[in-house]
């Protein structure tokens, strides 16, 4: 898509955001229209760079768009390499780390999402959604002092099995391990049906009930795991994500997607009740779900950023 195509669309996405929040349904929201950001993120990761797969140009592109819109937040941002061997071949990407310092502790939050995508699709839900609400979130908290380091981190080859989160989280010393409050992952957020948040069970699910009660009071209909499928205890999920590294070196996790669990096997693949899976598809793409799902991909940007700035906030926890 060239440049004018980008830039009218992006004015009707922000219009549409107008048409939707302009009544006053987020007046408490950090952002005045919080999503709006977001979803010029989202374009310009999907129309303008286009699918990113692991160790491929357009993923060193995504690479570079983030490590900008970092660096205008005046944050320490830094490119963490790696490479993997799969089937054979050796395939190089890497992690973006971004940090919000608080010079008065160690104690940090790693706020992660992969930037990479498949092959079929443009990556809009799996994941160019995440990173827009990270970024958006990100230029949110600028000027505000939190009682913690806030860290950012992109994964790169998600996709290729982890490989970003995995080689993040097994460089981890004992003291980051011991100074992390807990992981949040964020991970498909346009597409499904309902929103939800996910964490340990138990007390390691503290981070997803400060999301829930949050979300109660603000009046986002923001869900769980109802726990219909025994393998996957109410409030928890799977494995799938970047959360998985992270809560294997038991750091607290909570995890933030939009599927629906009431479908297929109920284990929260099938994401919609009209179209079945989205993620990993040629419908992965904005036109594709703005057309089938007329106001979802804005109002899933506007809760998910609202509700992620609002835990940041309020976390208090182990402080």
């Amino acid at each position: 898509m060239n440049a004018k195509m980008v830039k009218s669309s992006i004015i009707v996405g922000v219009v549409t955001f107008s048409a939707l929040f302009a009544a006053g349904s987020v007046s408490a929201a950090p952002k005045k229209f919080a999503g709006e950001l977001a979803y010029q993120h989202v374009q310009y990761l999907t129309e303008e760079i286009g699918p990113r797969v692991a160790g491929s140009e357009n993923e060193t592109k995504a690479r570079e768009y983030i490590i900008d819109e970092l660096e205008k937040l005046n944050l320490k941002v830094e490119e963490q390499e790696f490479s993997y061997t799969r089937g054979g071949r050796i395939t190089e990407s890497a992690n973006v780390i971004a940090v919000k310092d608080n010079k008065h502790t160690d104690k940090q939050i790693i706020v992660g999402a992969h930037y990479d995508s498949v092959s079929v699709g443009k990556g809009a839900d799996d994941n160019a959604s995440s990173v827009g609400v990270i970024l958006e979130t990100a230029k949110a908290l600028e000027k505000r002092n939190l009682a913690y380091d806030i860290k950012y981190v992109f994964f790169g080859a998600e996709e290729a099995g982890l490989r970003g989160s995995n080689y993040y989280a097994n460089n981890m010393s004992t003291e980051e391990i011991h100074n992390t409050i807990g992981m949040i992952n964020l991970d498909s957020l346009l597409a499904g049906d309902n929103i939800y948040v996910y964490g340990g069970a138990g007390e390691d699910g503290w981070i997803r009930d400060l999301a829930l009660d949050i979300a109660n009071k603000k009046k986002i209909p923001l869900e769980t795991n109802p726990g219909i499928n025994p393998e996957y205890p109410e409030g928890t999920t799977g494995d799938w994500s970047d959360h998985s590294p992270f809560k294997a070196k038991g750091i607290t996790i909570a995890y933030f997607e939009a599927t629906n669990w009431g479908l297929g096997d109920q284990d929260g693949y099938t994401q919609t009740e009209k179209h079945g899976g989205i993620w990993h598809t040629k419908n992965d793409n904005l036109e594709f779900l703005e057309r089938e799902f007329p106001g979802r991909v804005q109002e899933h940007l506007n809760h998910f950023t609202n509700i992620l700035t609002w835990v940041l906030v309020d976390i208090k926890k182990e402080l």
